[in-house]
């Protein structure tokens, strides 16, 4: 019993670093593990059970909040539809005794990449569901016949910090490289150099 424990956990400490380059690099091409995350400009419903007062469709603000009937101004931003709602919860329970909260995404508008550089329709580009660097590119009408293939970077904000990930256009497309195609966040920047 000992040595299976001792075993699993040698195996689990191997096997860590190559999950956590996995998720940061995100090259399942799937939503990431802990779901949607609210954004600016996002539509949300709010619904209070027995409550149609507090119950409202509301915009998140520039500044990532939102604003209700008793509780004023409350960070969405950032957050899980779930991890709203029970910071609503919380909330509410000053008011009301075990309030029954819903959050409702009703429109994303947060998701938003931009592609610049040569490719046929460089704009920016709001989303609405995981989309990968080749879908991007496709909606942006393709590379044109100056673009630099394989020097392709998506810039990725992280805190203060930009990332550079190199995407290879050619290996991705010729060679059997389709795990490299990795999903966008809202924010990043496709440059086709």
């Amino acid at each position: 019993m000992v040595r299976w424990f001792l075993w699993t956990v040698a195996v689990l400490a191997l096997l860590a670093p190559a999950y956590a380059r996995a998720q940061d690099r995100n090259t399942d091409g799937v939503m990431p593990l802990d779901g949607y995350r609210i954004g600016p400009e996002d539509t949300i419903l709010i619904s209070v059970w027995k409550n149609e007062a507090m119950s409202k469709s509301v915009p998140v603000r520039p500044d990532g909040m939102i604003s209700l009937p008793l509780v004023n101004d409350v960070q969405a931003a950032g957050m899980t539809p779930m991890e709203l709602r029970e910071v609503l919860v919380k909330k509410l329970s000053e008011y009301m005794p075990t309030p029954e909260v819903s959050v409702i995404v009703t429109d994303v508008r947060s998701f938003k990449v931009s592609v610049i550089g040569q490719v046929r329709k460089p704009a920016r580009y709001e989303l609405k569901s995981w989309t990968t660097v080749l879908d991007v590119l496709a909606l942006a009408g393709g590379l044109n016949e100056f673009a630099a293939r394989t020097n392709i970077v998506v810039l990725r904000g992280e805190g203060k910090q930009m990332k550079r990930i190199p995407f290879n256009y050619s290996k991705v497309v010729g060679s059997g490289a389709e795990h490299e195609n990795f999903s966008l966040r809202p924010g990043d920047i496709v440059v086709v150099p």
